[in-house]
């Protein structure tokens, strides 16, 4: 398997555009060819996808709010049961606790003014500034994320509450304007602290 990188991929800036879902897989920016959420529960995501397949996601530009995997009847894309905070969703939440960068990618079939018209958009790195279970449109529980655009540091200081409702401005369906990011994270052994947390239980210690 490669190696999952979390940040731009060589020669794929922010605002490339991508024909197909197998063309964005081939050029490893969102290796899945299904899955929203490319990642690892024990590492994280490095990328997701905008689509629409979610009637819950809410899309800002430098702000969404994004649904969770899973809970549909693959069929008929209807909700039939409460999402879980595991595999993919999981992956995702570790992201907040380890401060990753998730590549995001929007679809022509996500129904938002940021989307491209047609195929697939790279729009640069989010941060994962919360993630919370609620019900749904549909009745039931969902996993919802907040991230917020990386290149935006005033943002990342926002309460979750008004994100919901805020309105932002953004680019529609014109190329987003491109910089070069680099990313630096400190790659640490977690194999002590996750003895520890399992020798108590994962119960806190201070309280």
């Amino acid at each position: 398997m490669p190696e999952r990188i979390f940040g731009h991929i060589e020669d794929y800036p922010e605002g490339s555009a991508f024909d197909s879902r197998k063309h964005l897989s081939q050029c490893g920016v969102h290796r899945p060819i299904q899955a929203g959420i490319s990642g690892g529960a024990d590492e994280g995501a490095d990328s997701i996808v905008l689509s629409g397949g979610y009637e819950d996601d809410k899309d800002f530009g430098d702000a969404i709010i994004y649904t969770g995997h899973g809970g549909q009847n693959p069929a008929t894309r209807q909700h039939i049961s409460d999402q879980q905070l595991t595999r993919q969703n999981l992956a995702l939440a570790r992201n907040k606790n380890l401060a990753l960068p998730v590549r995001v990618i929007r679809g022509h079939t996500h129904n938002s003014e940021f989307s491209p018209s047609e195929g697939y958009r790279y729009d640069g790195l989010f941060y994962v500034d919360d993630y919370w279970i609620e019900q749904g449109q549909s009745g039931f529980k969902v996993v919802h994320f907040k991230l917020i655009k990386a290149d935006d540091p005033n943002q990342l200081t926002m309460d979750s509450s008004p994100i919901r409702d805020r309105p932002f401005e953004g680019t529609g369906n014109r190329t987003p304007s491109r910089r070069e990011t680099t990313i630096l994270r400190v790659v640490r052994d977690t194999r002590q602290a996750r003895a520890v947390k399992q020798l108590y239980n994962y119960r806190c210690q201070v309280c």
